[in-house]
């Protein structure tokens, strides 16, 4: 995984000024790719893969607009969680004035506290 070095600029934030390694992402890989590449090892046709893929999809996400958990075997456990900001008073509360949006978490699938999906990841500065 290729990384960069970048100074925090936010002011605000008590990390202010320092410097920190963020990761630098090459490319977006479609839906229709992991597809092509999925049905290259698996003897099934790239419109019955693509049909499973959506149908999959929408059911995992119904599942998450009702506040499911939806755990993938061998991947991780997604659920949204809602960003909102704090009032001193709970009758103070307003959903339409203090929910500031919604977040998909991703919890890496993991066994006896290690998680599979970082495994054999290694580091490498971006050359500039």
């Amino acid at each position: 995984m290729k990384y960069r070095i970048k100074k925090e600029t936010k002011p605000k934030l008590p990390t202010f000024g320092k410097y920190k390694a963020v990761a630098v992402h090459q490319q977006t890989i479609s839906s229709d790719q992991l597809i092509k590449e999925a049905c290259e090892q698996y003897p099934i046709s790239e419109g019955v893969m693509t049909a499973a893929v959506i149908r999959l999809s929408e059911v995992i996400n119904r599942h998450l607009h009702q506040g499911d958990h939806v755990r993938l075997r061998d991947w991780g456990l997604m659920k949204f969680e809602i960003e909102s900001d704090k009032v001193n008073r709970l009758e103070d509360f307003r959903a339409k004035k203090h929910i500031r949006g919604v977040r998909l978490h991703f919890i890496p699938e993991s066994s006896d506290g290690s998680q599979a999906l970082y495994d054999g990841i290694t580091f490498e500065k971006e050359r500039t």
